[in-house]
This record gives structure tokens, C-alpha cells and sequence, in this order.
């Protein structure tokens, strides 16, 4: 039998914590593509590929979307989010990536962003 990868039951205490203390950009973002609102496809938050939790993952285009704060600006989180990236790419998942401020100030070009990778 295959390994399960996605939502492992283990990770799903840190990812119900993920949920329940998003941070602002998270938030935002959140109200603009739940419930479909983004040509009809389903997001989902805080889904776990393997030991990584993605801040928000649409299954039928196996795309993920993730939100960058001041954390991923150092060499350290740098480093990270490129491990994280090409270990998610290698299972067949596409990484787009926004910073918070992008959220906040084009909001419009963030959705836009997105619907090129669903298609």
C-alpha cells in the first residue's frame, strides 16, 4: 500500500492550531477564495503534503499558495521555503507564493495571479 502523504492524522493538532491563528494576510486571502469564489474551485487551508502544511492547496490543480512574512526573508527561511518548494514540486505540486503586503495593498492582482494557475 502507498504511503499516505496528505493530512496525515499526526499533523492535524498543528494543523487545526495553523487554523485557528491565522495571521492577517491569511485571513484576508481566506475571504477572497473560500466557498468557491475563484472560478469555482475549492480551497483548501492548512493541508498537510507530508510533514509540510500549506497555507492554502486547490486538489484539482494540485496548487498551493502560500503567504510569506518577515520569516521567509532570512537565509534561513530562504533556505527552507526552497527545500519545502522542490520536495513539494517532486510529488507534483505547484508553489505560488505572495507576500503578506501583496494581500493587503493588490488584492486584485494576487486573485488574478491565482486564476492563471487554474486553468
Amino acid at each position: 500500500m502507498p504511503e499516505k502523504l496528505n493530512n496525515i492524522p499526526d499533523m492535524l493538532p498543528f494543523r487545526r492550531k495553523l487554523r485557528n491563528h491565522m495571521t492577517a494576510a491569511e485571513v484576508a486571502l481566506w475571504v477572497m477564495i473560500k466557498n468557491k469564489q475563484i472560478n469555482g474551485e475549492r480551497f483548501l487551508r492548512q493541508y498537510s503534503v507530508s510533514h509540510y502544511v500549506l497555507d492554502f492547496y486547490c486538489p484539482k490543480y494540485k496548487l498551493a499558495v502560500e503567504l510569506d512574512g518577515a520569516g521567509h526573508f532570512t537565509d534561513e527561511g530562504r533556505e527552507y521555503d526552497d527545500k519545502r518548494t522542490e520536495y513539494l514540486n517532486s510529488v507534483g505540486i505547484r508553489v505560488l507564493r505572495f507576500e503578506n503586503l501583496e494581500v493587503f495593498n493588490y488584492p486584485g492582482q494576487v486573485l488574478e495571479e491565482i486564476k492563471k494557475y487554474l486553468r
